[in-house]
């Protein structure tokens, strides 16, 4: 660190190393963490992030290098000596039981008790209560933690931390799966745990949230330390140079697509209490973006173009012909490919091959007599592993190995392989590294280019901007505005998605 107000260190790694057989997770890596700062944790998939925090959570065992608490050599053979030098973990999906209140949660095991045998629940809602006063929140104690959004679940999380006096909090990609407006309230809540020294490593792959919050950070590649300082000294630019070994001038290439026919028609599609009157055509060789915050009725309306949700009125034609309504398998035969939003859960099968995964879509083309040809899997699969520059050990091995960015290639292969004329993309990228970003930007220009028409829905407005011919902004289940050249800017689709008007 090169400023003289920056104090001591709570904790140092210096030198781990981390193999398992063969593989080798960490060589060389560290960091340091001070009070009162925020401290990013940047690479990409497969850099050593998750063993690292492994690590400092107590779940794994370093097989070199040292770890300092106060200055002093500290072993954390398990999670409970992690608690105990004051190191707390905080996963991207909390794990409250949703039956007991944020009282009990925060304080499992360890309940304060009247006369040493019943849980003294004035006490437990007090001591609760101070924690989410110290946070900056107004969450009531008593309730139960079943309902909360994925945010407040993070923020109990958190004073759980804090009742164990932690005084480093890992947070392990807490925003993946919030709104913009959940994202600011996070954040106050971590300052607010700044201000009280306490140390925050924050793991994100979103460089505008990692500016926005922390002070220094660490670049790991390829388990290995690239960079470690102070965030003032560099650009994004150069950060991400360092956590990719190689420019990414190029993260929304510029391709040259010719806008064609109009290839989906969307006429006044409604489906009750979800969305209304939803109007739209989308061209051949053309990326359509639909923007707006969470919640605002994008997925629900890329569903029901799909098949997956019926609506309740309205059409969706393709190439002129009605598309009935309902079918996923009408939809697929009439050329539409869709990208669901949640890889894991809905484009996946996480324990099949990754060549099963890709073939997924096309069985009934690749079988005969009702029996799959397993040659033409395969063929299948390897053709478009190379196309889409997949890493991977070995085709056969389960989807669930792999990295983020290589499982949406995964998705993608799977629709790509039925070359679609339409293709539906929801957050093509979330939860991916910047890496694997620029190739998903780049696949989807080059397809725009062959003329494949591409609805995308994606929260990260550079995306949005960087990709798209149009912009569609939805506000409460309604179209807001269409946005395009000059006036599709940050501002005007930040009006549009929150009801307020947009400058002619």
């Amino acid at each position: 660190m090169t400023s003289s107000s920056v104090r001591p260190p709570i904790l140092v790694l210096r030198g781990v190393g981390k193999s398992f057989g063969a593989v080798r997770a960490l060589s060389g890596a560290g960091l340091e963490l001070h009070p009162g700062r925020a401290h990013a944790l940047l690479g990409e998939n497969g850099a050593g992030k998750s063993t690292l925090i492994k690590v400092l959570g107590g779940v794994h065992r370093p097989d070199r290098g040292e770890l300092l608490v106060d200055g002093q050599l500290t072993t954390l053979s398990d999670p409970a000596a992690a608690r105990a030098a004051g190191i707390a973990v905080i996963h991207q999906e909390p794990a409250l039981f949703p039956d007991l209140s944020l009282a009990e949660n925060v304080f499992m095991g360890r309940q304060p008790l009247r006369r040493g045998r019943r849980i003294d629940h004035t006490a437990l809602h007090r001591a609760t209560k101070d924690l989410f006063t110290r946070l900056g929140v107004t969450l009531d104690p008593a309730a139960p933690a079943r309902g909360l959004s994925i945010a407040d679940q993070q923020v109990v999380e958190i004073a759980k931390a804090l009742s164990f006096a932690a005084r480093v909090i890992v947070m392990d990609e807490p925003t993946a799966a919030l709104s913009p407006a959940e994202v600011a309230r996070l954040f106050e809540v971590t300052r607010a745990l700044l201000r009280q020294d306490v140390s925050v490593l924050f793991v994100s792959h979103r460089l505008d949230e990692v500016f926005a919050l922390c002070q220094d950070a660490t670049v790991l590649r390829d388990g290995g330390l690239v960079w470690t300082g102070e965030l003032a000294e560099v650009t994004p630019a150069e950060l991400v140079r360092r956590m990719v070994g190689r420019d990414l001038a190029a993260l929304f290439p510029q391709a040259d697509n010719v806008v064609g026919e109009v290839r989906l028609r969307v006429d006044r599609l409604t489906r009750e209490g979800v969305f209304t009157d939803i109007s739209f055509e989308l061209r051949a060789g053309e990326i359509l973006a639909l923007a707006g915050l969470v919640g605002a009725g994008r997925s629900e309306v890329a569903r029901a173009i799909f098949g997956i949700d019926r609506p309740d009125a309205g059409t969706v034609q393709i190439e002129g012909r009605r598309l009935r309504q309902g079918s996923p398998r009408a939809a697929m035969t009439a050329g539409i490919g869709f990208v669901p939003e949640d890889r894991r859960a809905q484009g996946l099968v996480l324990a099949a091959s990754i060549e099963r995964n890709i073939a997924l879509a096309s069985l009934p083309e690749l079988s005969r007599g009702g029996l799959l040809r397993r040659r033409s899997e395969t063929s299948l699969a390897t053709d478009w592993a190379l196309r889409l520059r997949l890493k991977y050990a070995r085709l056969g091995d389960p989807v669930g190995r792999l990295s983020g960015g290589n499982q949406q290639k995964v998705v993608l292969a799977k629709w790509l392989s039925r070359k679609p004329k339409v293709l539906i993309v929801d957050e093509p990228t979330r939860g991916v590294d910047i890496g694997a970003k620029a190739e998903v930007h780049r696949l989807l220009g080059e397809l725009a280019a062959e003329g494949v028409a591409i609805l995308m829905i994606s929260s990260e407005l550079p995306e949005v901007l960087g990709l798209a011919d149009r912009v569609l902004v939805m506000h409460e289940g309604r179209l807001a505005a269409e946005l395009r050249g000059e006036r599709a800017t940050e501002e005007n689709i930040a009006l549009a998605a929150t009801g307020q008007a947009v400058p002619a």
